[in-house]
């Protein structure tokens, strides 16, 4: 059975995402994000609050990527968590799961630097999966092609 539980917030981050390591290895990254929706006049109306969590090289990437204040874009899953506290008080909440995050460009840009891809974790190197390794991605080509139209004539 599949349940469709995916959600999607753009806001800005609250905090800092700070990035962890589990007793496996595994990286974690936890950081917020508010949302405001504007009222009349341009008023604040409302903000919501979100707790979000990535894992692994997006954890890794978030974190040395992102700060407080960051608009982002945040695609992942509701996820609640229960655990008991210390003095047997039980709490839950309720948090995003992030399967991908993004700066927002509405009114900022970005330079983007595409990472090398190691694979899903635990496997070895090799597979020609190699993403080009920590270098900037060009929206050119590398060897200048000839144009398909006159250069003189304007295509549109």
């Amino acid at each position: 059975m599949a349940f469709d539980n995916t959600i999607t917030v753009v806001g800005n981050i609250t905090r800092d995402p700070e990035l962890r390591f589990t007793p496996s290895g595994a990286a974690v990254a936890n950081f917020g994000v508010a949302w405001n929706k504007k009222g009349q006049n341009g008023r604040e109306d409302e903000v919501s609050f979100f707790d979000v969590t990535c894992w692994s090289q997006l954890a890794e990437n978030v974190s040395e990527s992102l700060t407080k204040g960051s608009r982002v874009v945040v695609y992942g899953r509701l996820e609640q968590r229960s655990w008991q506290t210390q003095d047997g008080d039980k709490r839950s909440k309720v948090e995003i799961v992030a399967d991908d995050v993004a700066p927002s460009l509405k009114w900022a840009s970005a330079q983007i630097t595409r990472n090398e891809y190691n694979g899903p974790p635990g496997a070895g190197q090799g597979g020609g999966q190699g993403g080009g390794g920590n270098r900037p991605v060009s929206n050119t080509p590398s060897a200048p092609a000839a144009p398909a139209y006159d250069t003189d004539e304007e295509p549109f």
